[in-house]
């Protein structure tokens, strides 16, 4: 089973290729607080439809190129405009 994640497309600049961060909450061991953190990944986008902002769901690949693991699912919810 390949594993999905959700996040937002922080850039889409490149060509066929989004940036996506992912956002998640860790408990820190010492103090107790929860903390945000973000993952940033490349993701295979051959239709180039995703655009800045949106939330994106991707899938596990095969690598593409050297920093290149994900592929798009589809486009969750579009930024509103």
């Amino acid at each position: 089973m390949k594993r999905r994640v959700t996040g937002r497309v922080t850039s889409d600049k490149m060509q066929k290729t989004i940036r996506v961060s992912i956002s998640r909450r860790v408990k820190d061991d010492v103090t107790g607080k929860f903390l945000n953190r973000e993952t940033v990944c490349l993701a295979h986008d051959e239709k180039d439809e995703a655009k800045l902002s949106d939330v994106v769901e991707l899938v596990e690949s095969r690598p593409l190129s050297k920093r290149k693991r994900w592929e798009l699912v589809r486009v969750v919810s579009r930024e509103a405009k």
